[in-house]
């Protein structure tokens, strides 16, 4: 990993800004978006970009902010790799986010999210906090495969069940899946069962596939030539160079997922788990950094 000094931390305004106090991966993912060459990365993608100045960045931020509203993280760098275990800059913005009234939306793959969940406890109970876990695949030996560096999907249940103990609200991202590999009613079923027992609030899906763009698909054709020989020049004759890559299942996979979070009051359009987790209510008491 390597340290540099950011000029800003937040993106966005309105009901949601994001922040991302990394940049770069260590967990692994073959799919990963991420990965591809629109977000210019100049450097490796497993060589963190480490914004050091992250907090004072953030305080500054939201110090000057009229309006409470919800800060998101992880949509493009997960901020529970392995260095927030030595760095523990996400542990130390999170502090700022409650120090000031505002609230949370996390989003993570790990389960060293449970290394604050006192602070999302807090958060949550002054604000707002949702944890966002990724779930992909159910058996944990696929798993490991495809999400090589991080907590398998039994785990990730297991950090779902403690937010839940907490009151702690949370949304599931079921994707991607991928086509010929865990894109299987066994598989979409027995996650969303989960996601019932565990009562996550939303499940968000984009259409049971994944999107592939130059320099991400490169990275995750050269994981199947590895890992499922044949796979590519199956994926090669079915979608060529297309962004998008529905699942052959496609339609059944989403009636199965329709069903499930309808019959279980589960938010399942995008656009209701994106509303959720953007809104603030009004009738939380705000806390302050200044409050006696």
């Amino acid at each position: 990993m390597h340290f540099v000094q950011a000029k800003g931390i937040l993106t966005g305004s309105g009901g949601r800004c994001g922040m991302n106090i990394y940049r770069g991966c260590s967990h692994g993912c073959i799919y990963c978006d991420s990965r591809s060459r629109c977000y210019q990365f100049t450097h490796p993608f497993e060589d963190i970009e480490v914004k050091q100045n992250a907090p004072e960045l953030l305080e500054k931020a939201l110090r000057g902010k009229r309006k409470k509203c919800m800060i998101g993280t992880g949509a493009m760098s997960d901020p529970y790799m392995h260095c927030e275990e030595q760095l523990r800059l996400t542990r130390r913005c999170l502090e700022i986010i409650r120090n000031y009234g505002f609230g949370a939306a996390v989003q993570t793959k790990s389960d060293r999210i449970l290394q604050d969940i006192d602070l999302l406890d807090e958060i949550n109970r002054s604000a707002k906090c949702v944890v966002q876990m990724t779930l992909t695949t159910w058996d944990d030996t696929l798993c490991g495969i495809l999400e090589p560096n991080v907590c398998r999907t039994k785990r990730r249940i297991e950090v779902l069940e403690e937010m839940q103990k907490r009151g702690i609200p949370t949304v599931v991202w079921l994707t991607p899946i991928l086509p010929f590999i865990n894109d299987t009613e066994e598989n979409v079923t027995a996650i969303l069962n989960e996601c019932v027992r565990v009562g996550v609030k939303g499940v968000i899906d984009f259409g049971m596939g994944l999107t592939l763009r130059d320099g991400d698909r490169e990275y995750f054709y050269a994981a199947l030539d590895k890992h499922f020989p044949g796979m590519k020049e199956r994926y090669v004759r079915r979608y060529g160079n297309a962004y998008v890559l529905p699942s052959p299942n496609a339609e059944k996979l989403t009636e199965i997922f329709r069903r499930i979070c309808g019959e279980n009051g589960i938010l399942s359009t995008p656009e209701a788990c994106f509303r959720y987790l953007n809104e603030l209510p009004e009738k939380y008491p705000q806390m302050s950094l200044f409050d006696p």
